[in-house]
């Protein structure tokens, strides 16, 4: 029997490799195939070495280092619901409006994730929640984009026609061919085709907790996406922040795609952000209850940036401390995923994340070639931005009305498409109410409520017409 000529891995590769100490990657170089041995070239050449060995170092070493104290948010950083008057919102949403109608605002969603924990392998927005009109979250969000164009074009633009937003969709290599087929297969909901854009956040390599790369198989290695706060990184090498700047936009609305009340582009928002000229601000909702799993926002050490602290991280005596002059937790601001950033401070974040390269760590079982390990998958979060800014300002929001997220299967205590489905249903209900309508119904209220399509009205605005008097029987769907 002939023996097989043994090929020792390229030299050069293996150098460079050895200078990380990642060398274990070719471990199993002997026993792999040509085509494997291929593969395995193919994908340690694609991982930029000198980056990652950095991001692995520098996220190791600050894991250990003591966080700066924290102090609650300055009451003067945040904008609450009671203090806002009517003549407050009115004057934002015309300067929101006009922004808006002049193409300033982009829109950019953050739908990397995959609805595992909703029992779906498809990306999280083509989730049905179960309305009555059976609309995924990505059909409500591009509706909602639609009716704002259109309500922009009528108070702003005095009839020069409707200005499109751009709306910048950040998938994962585990999202992006399903949600591009999404879009394609519903005809972009009635949004024009190029005024979607999709880019991949990227991937970087789950390591050891000595930081070594863990094997997948014995030619690939484990990788997971970079978290939420890989927009940053994923904007600037996809130039998409060029992409930007030469449409004209000033500002990006972002936000999760598991909200199924959000405001997409919201005048109201964005005219306190562009009132305030701060570079970042994020809507806030007042947290619950103590022990509610939120990230708060918080202030690091005296005088310093506005910054989010995971719930896991907030020390319980700190959790339920009261503030006596307000009545309110004092640490009460809960991060929702709803930001507004200028375009100039997006680039100045991607170039300043990029070189501090502290990712957050967190401990997982990764799937290797010696069964599951406990690993760390290496992440940044979109409020790693926020200690970046000289200017942060927080925009309270009423939860019942902007709140809804989807995050477990139904059947779990709380944020189930259920759960999300009834705020919806609720909202719209008090809408139709208070414009003159009425509501029958053979369930109980509390269960079941109506559906205003964003088509006929994106906040509630402009339902006289089609709701005075009229009764409609709970549960439906109100459109045109």
């Amino acid at each position: 029997m002939e023996s097989v000529p043994v090929s020792p891995p390229p030299q050069a590769l293996l150098e460079r490799l050895k200078d990380y100490g990642q060398e274990d990657a070719f471990a199993l170089w002997d026993e792999l195939s040509s085509e494997e041995k291929h593969l395995l070239v193919k994908d340690i050449e694609n991982i930029d070495l000198p980056r990652i060995d950095r991001i692995i170092r520098c996220s190791f070493h600050s894991q250990g280092l003591p966080a700066a104290a924290i102090e609650p948010v300055p009451e003067s950083c945040v904008s609450t619901v009671e203090e806002r008057t009517m003549e407050d919102r009115e004057k934002w949403w015309k300067m929101g409006m006009k922004a808006i109608a002049e193409g300033k605002l982009g829109v950019l969603l953050l739908s990397g994730g995959q609805g595992t924990r909703l029992g779906s392998s498809d990306p999280k927005g083509c989730f049905n929640i179960g309305l009555p009109s059976g609309k995924s979250l990505f059909h409500l969000q591009a509706e909602r984009i639609l009716a704002i164009q259109r309500l922009a074009a009528i108070t702003a633009n005095e009839g020069a026609g409707i200005v499109p937003i751009q709306w910048y969709i950040m998938t994962s290599p585990f999202t992006d061919e399903a949600t591009r087929k999404y879009f394609e297969s519903h005809k972009y909901f009635g949004l024009e085709l190029d005024q979607v854009t999709f880019f991949q956040q990227g991937t970087i390599p789950c390591v050891s907790k000595d930081g070594r790369f863990i094997m997948e198989t014995p030619y690939r290695v484990a990788k997971s996406p970079d978290g939420n706060g890989g927009v940053y990184t994923a904007l600037k090498f996809s130039r998409l922040l060029e992409d930007m700047n030469s449409r004209g936009i000033k500002f990006v609305d972002c936000y999760g795609v598991d909200n199924a009340l959000v405001r997409v582009a919201d005048p109201t928002f964005l005219g306190y952000f562009i009132d305030k000229s701060v570079s970042a601000a994020a809507k806030v909702v007042r947290k619950a209850y103590p022990q509610e799993k939120v990230g708060v926002f918080v202030r690091r050490g005296k005088g310093g940036p506005l910054a989010v602290v995971e719930y896991s991280e907030l020390d319980p005596s700190l959790s339920s401390a009261v503030n006596q002059e307000t009545g309110r937790l004092r640490f009460c601001w809960s991060n929702v995923c709803l930001h507004m950033f200028t375009v100039d401070f997006l680039n100045q974040v991607a170039n300043g994340l990029e070189k501090d390269s502290i990712y957050h760590l967190a401990e997982k079982k990764i799937p290797s070639i010696h069964g599951h390990t406990v690993g760390y998958k290496l992440e940044q979060f979109i409020f790693d931005a926020f200690p970046y800014t000289p200017s942060t300002t927080l925009f309270e929001v009423v939860r019942e009305e902007e709140f809804a997220p989807v995050k477990n299967a139904n059947g779990a205590n709380f944020d189930t498409p259920d759960s999300a489905k009834l705020l919806v249903l609720r909202l719209h209900t008090r809408w139709v109410i208070a414009a003159g309508g009425f509501l029958t119904h053979s369930v109980p209220l509390y269960a079941t409520g109506v559906e205003v399509s964003p088509l006929c009205s994106y906040a509630g605005e402009n339902l006289e017409a089609i709701c005075r008097g009229r009764t409609f029987h709970a549960p439906c769907e109100i459109s045109f």
